[in-house]
């Protein structure tokens, strides 16, 4: 008996082991799209457990229509000769027998339940579902979209969005909750362009639940906080005439007004005071080059733009079979890389790593991919930051012979030693999926950096892209200009740190939120110790 109750408790703790895994898994569903398909699967399974429910509902109400049917016939001819209808002695046995116990059944009927399958489907899978935190992450991944890729709200709407497959529309519903979503972030910018988009597609005739007044009520609001007093205004008469006795709209009309002449009377004082005289020659001084701010550059560089390569560069860079320096592995079959860009000097590999290693490397990370982490500068310790959206695994050499394999090529291709590199990570993204501009190496003021790991600086970075994308998602150098876009199959590599071990602050880079498409990425990260003989220390500083 005592064994039996142990065996009990071992098996207890081992589901409760699973189940905490498994919900632990399926958290922050919005940062990987890998993960998301998941979800689609569990919303099919929904849908056929909700068409059976129906089926069985559909089949009580035929039964059901069958026997009114029957006894409308049947009380009919009866009710036009009580008496001689009752004289015939089956029809009143078949009366007695049909109260007494014929309407019992079309009662059990009636109230039989026929949800029980459904519903507790519905339950079991709830568990599964995305939360709040999901859907407002989503949100904003779309609001970022827009700002990044300069997107009005109408594009994103009707879905018109470049390398789409599946072309999908939103509702007054949705551009409704994005309004509100953004609306509760004190983000009166990107309310006002989602409840605008509601209320034109209001405008334009179509169907919802949300009205125009509470749409306009949340319009004015959000451009009267953004300082234009004059449009709040005039959106708050539209809505007004739409409902007279709107009480928060009649107060916020007095205000606005109010406050209009007093902008009106300031502007008119200031004019007045102003006397227009000619500038001096001391005071007429050549405007200043413009520094542009870092973000401005990363989101021209995602989208395509910023700053070019002049064709002296350009024809500096160039493409080759490479064995590096005669590798055995590569005499026979060099691999083929080209430059993408010369400082810092970034090359690219082509068919560098195969369909079926690919998938391979996708199926062993995908059940253990988790909100991906950043360096804290100030602890040195792991934590997640809304600047990196993705979910990431960590394979290591030991758990399948592609991994090895993957390690050994990197080493092979670079001359550098692997076995004091990070382990391979694998990384999704998701809606809108981002890694905003970061070094991949320690810096000065973060002497803790990879303190734990005992290998010293990030000396280079290696990085798989194991899938196309088809929009949005580049690798971008905001200091420097250059942008590398996804391509299956190959691999991007530079150095981190100068040969004397000082880090080179051009590789300051960032992935671009994914537009459209879904991006795996798989990346190495090599250490200093180990390279001693391998990479030699320079004697200059940025040698």
């Amino acid at each position: 008996m005592l064994s039996f109750r142990m065996k009990l408790q071992c098996w207890y703790f081992v589901l409760l082991s699973c189940l905490l895994q498994c919900l632990s898994a399926h958290n922050d569903f919005f940062t990987s799209i890998g993960q998301m398909t998941d979800l689609l699967y569990t919303e099919k399974d929904l849908v056929t457990s909700l068409k059976d429910y129906i089926k069985a509902e559909e089949n009580k109400l035929q039964q059901v229509k069958q026997w009114a049917d029957k006894l409308d016939s049947l009380t009919r001819t009866a009710t036009q000769d009580p008496e001689g209808f009752l004289g015939h002695p089956v029809n009143a046995f078949k009366l007695m027998k049909r109260l007494n116990t014929e309407w019992g059944d079309l009662e059990s009927l009636v109230l039989r339940d026929t949800t029980d399958g459904f519903i507790s489907n519905l339950t079991i899978q709830r568990q599964y579902f995305p939360t709040d935190e999901d859907q407002t992450g989503a949100a904003k991944a779309l609001l970022r979209l827009q700002d990044t890729y300069r997107l009005d709200a109408n594009t994103i709407s009707t879905g018109d969005l470049p390398g789409v497959t599946y072309k999908s529309s939103m509702t007054v519903e949705d551009c409704y909750e994005l309004g509100k979503i953004a609306y509760s972030d004190v983000d009166y910018y990107h309310t006002e362009l989602w409840m605008a988009q509601a209320l034109r597609q209001l405008d334009q005739g179509e169907e919802s639940s949300i009205d125009k007044v509470t749409v306009l009520d949340y319009l004015s609001y959000a451009i009267y906080q953004q300082g234009e007093i004059e449009r709040a205004l005039e959106y708050t008469r539209r809505l007004l005439a739409l409902d007279p006795e709107h009480q928060r709209a009649k107060g916020n009309l007095k205000y606005f007004e109010f406050q209009l002449g007093k902008q009106k009377k300031a502007e008119e004082a200031k004019s007045q005071n102003e006397k227009p005289r000619e500038k001096r020659a001391s005071e007429k001084q050549p405007k200043k080059k413009e520094t542009i701010p870092e973000r401005k550059k990363y989101e021209m560089l995602c989208r395509g733009e910023g700053i070019k390569m002049t064709p002296r560069r350009q024809s500096r860079l160039f493409c080759r079979y490479y064995d590096n320096n005669r590798n055995p592995q590569y005499i026979l079959a060099p691999v083929k890389q080209e430059d993408e860009w010369d400082r810092p000097y970034i090359v690219r590999y082509l068919d560098i790593i195969s369909s079926s290693e690919i998938e391979k490397v996708k199926q062993l990370a995908k059940p253990r991919l988790r909100r991906a982490t950043v360096h804290d500068p100030q602890t040195g310790k792991l934590t997640t930051a809304q600047y990196r959206v993705s979910k990431s695994a960590w394979l290591t050499a030991y758990e399948h012979p592609v991994i090895e394999r993957i390690n050994q090529r990197i080493e092979d291709l670079t001359g550098l030693e692997m076995d004091t590199a990070e382990e391979l990570q694998v990384a999704n993204y998701g809606v809108g999926g981002q890694y905003e501009p970061h070094f991949d190496f320690g810096r000065k003021d973060e002497p803790d950096a990879f303190k734990e790991l005992g290998t010293g600086n990030r000396i280079a970075t290696w990085l798989f892209y194991m899938s196309d994308v088809s929009a949005g998602g580049a690798t971008v150098f905001p200091d420097v200009g250059a942008a590398v876009w996804p391509r299956k199959g190959t691999a991007v590599f530079w150095y981190n740190l100068f040969a004397s071990g000082e880090g080179d602050y051009s590789t300051r880079h960032a992935a671009c939120p994914v537009l459209v498409g879904n991006k795996w990425v798989s990346n190495k990260w090599i250490h200093e110790r180990g390279q001693e003989w391998r990479r030699p220390c320079g004697l200059k500083e940025t040698e």
